[in-house]
């Protein structure tokens, strides 16, 4: 009997041989050796002759099949960190793959819904509508005669993923310890982020969590239309949706016959995405034309709900910081802006970010959102990241990617749209409600807590300091780490009420050892133990003391 795990790992041993050929094919020798797959080389390289760089690794990634294609797609929206030749040729990766045989379709089918397709489905249609590299859709009919997509997944594939996700994790840490440039783009997080998304791109009842969220934030709303999910015959595997008819959306000729308004179906779009990023903070993350009809009424039929974004609160708030900063054209305050939105912020030069973004604000000052290119301004912004490295947080590259889809479908149905000036209302009341009294009021709580715990927690850090200065004399042994946590809640607090609240809790501090030990302190432990805790006593200390510097001064 065969064992499984013998037979694993010869697999992944095979997979491992199989990337290292392909890499050293398509003359990549430099991925190879920055990842470790030297061992793993054939021993004669082939080489594509006249081929850049770019175009090697688009054509390696696409001979290494569906994961590092949706790999090298991914990629190609990073601008934060690839130049632009790598991103155009990434872009020219296409999600598609050989249908899957009808048998094997039917099987499959059977196996997950518990009767042959025919039979569970008024109808279904061997023949696939589509077909790409992890599953393919399928038309059929419900016994109600309602009309239906079936997504049916691959067989095999999730296994494949599997093996391949853990390899490419492998990889990443071998690139982040032997190549600088890797661990400054945080080579690991990227490759596990992408790992999870692809993993969520498996499970087909994620999808339809998705839609059904989506469709809940838009009921009511007679401009979009999102499908309905059958649940009584989806899996993992298999996923049943409305079926959804209509014009594509770059079919201009089409429209125009079917009399479609496009300048007014773009603006609902806007609306719509606007909804989505600044009301719900759920947004579809792959507008492209093919996840869009324009249904005979003018509505947006919106498909495919496998890649979605999100944005919480916080996130929100560190956008609305941004557009205030852009507003203000403050380059100490965008720069600051934009480390908080960034997944990476370790390493970074403030000062050349600084320098960078005062050269690219001086570009767009004096003009109205309405007179900016916002492919240009996203392009350029993304220029000063890569040079900066500055890793923007996966959620927000998802947003600024939908961004620039929605431009480009805008520009295509009407060529005088212009995003920024869609959007411009939005984004203003997004930066207001950042000065609105509830949002001042909560962040004040916020920093009320904040206060509350580093006042609680200053005097056991001090009294480790006296122990160790009692215990060692005056060699003094710190392990910075336990700090570190207090000093950036101190940076993030950074208001003279905190700054009372740590001025007391340090005399109070200095006053508890004095008490535990008099004879060190002498008369000083009575006066010191008679400070008050409270945070209006902080207060009166820290004006105190601020009054009486400004008076000797004077």
């Amino acid at each position: 009997m065969a064992n499984p795990i013998a037979a694993a790992v010869g697999t992944r041993l095979e997979r491992y041989r199989e990337i290292a050929t392909v890499l050293s094919r398509h003359g990549l020798s430099f991925i190879i050796g920055a990842t470790g797959l030297e061992r793993f080389e054939p021993a004669s390289r082939l080489s594509m002759p006249g081929t850049s760089n770019p175009e090697n690794l688009r054509l390696a990634l696409e001979q290494l099949g569906p994961t590092f294609v949706k790999l090298g797609q991914l990629l190609s929206t990073r601008s934060d960190i690839l130049p632009p030749d790598y991103l155009a040729e990434l872009a020219k990766l296409q999600d598609r793959a050989p249908a899957v045989p009808g048998d094997v379709i039917r099987r499959l089918v059977t196996t997950e819904l518990g009767d042959d397709p025919d039979k569970v489905f008024a109808s279904f249609t061997m023949k696939p509508l589509a077909s790409a590299s992890i599953g393919q859709a399928h038309a059929a009919t419900l016994h109600d005669g309602t009309r239906v997509v079936v997504k049916v997944q691959r067989p095999d594939i999730a296994t494949n993923i599997a093996i391949d996700l853990e390899i490419l994790h492998t990889l990443a840490v071998r690139a982040s310890r032997q190549w600088k440039l890797a661990a400054d783009y945080n080579i690991v997080g990227i490759t596990d982020e992408f790992s999870r998304t692809l993993r969520e791109e498996l499970d087909y009842t994620h999808e339809g969590r998705n839609a059904e969220a989506f469709a809940k934030n838009f009921a009511g709303d007679d401009t979009i239309h999102i499908p309905k999910v059958y649940w009584d015959t989806s899996t993992t595997r298999v996923l049943t949706l409305e079926r959804l008819s209509g014009i594509k959306v770059d079919d201009l000729a089409a429209l125009d016959a079917a009399g479609i308004d496009r300048p007014a179906f773009i603006m609902h779009a806007v609306h719509a995405v606007a909804q989505m990023v600044f009301v719900d903070g759920l947004f579809h993350a792959d507008p492209h034309p093919g996840n869009l009809f324009v249904e005979p009424n003018g509505r947006i039929g919106l498909i495919d709900f496998g890649m979605v974004g999100t944005i919480d609160e916080a996130l929100r708030g560190q956008l609305a910081d941004l557009f205030v900063a852009l507003n203000r054209t403050d380059p100490d305050r965008m720069a600051a802006a934009l480390t908080a939105l960034s997944s990476k912020k370790s390493s970074i030069d403030q000062e050349s970010l600084r320098v960078d973004l005062s050269a690219f604000i001086d570009l767009y000052k004096g003009r109205g959102l309405g007179e900016i290119d916002m492919a240009a301004l996203i392009a350029k912004l993304f220029t000063v990241l890569r040079r900066n490295r500055l890793q923007l947080q996966p959620e927000i590259v998802m947003l600024l990617r939908m961004l620039l889809m929605i431009e480009g479908m805008g520009v295509l149905l009407d060529p005088t749209f212009n995003l920024g000036d869609a959007l411009r209302p939005f984004a203003t009341k997004l930066a207001l409600s950042r000065f609105s009294p509830a949002a001042i009021a909560k962040r004040l709580a916020a920093a009320g807590i904040e206060a509350a715990e580093l006042g609680i927690e200053l005097p056991d850090k001090m009294r480790k300091l006296f122990d160790a200065i009692d215990r060692d004399g005056v060699e003094v042994h710190l392990r910075t780490a336990e700090l570190d946590p207090l000093v950036a809640r101190v940076e993030r607090v950074g208001n003279r009420v905190v700054a009372g609240v740590i001025a007391a809790a340090f005399i109070r501090g200095i006053g508890q050892l004095a008490a535990a030990d008099s004879k060190k302190f002498g008369s000083w432990s009575g006066p010191l133990m008679g400070i008050g805790l409270g945070a209006s006593g902080a207060l009166s200390v820290y004006i105190a003391l601020t009054s009486r510097g400004k008076r000797d001064k004077r």
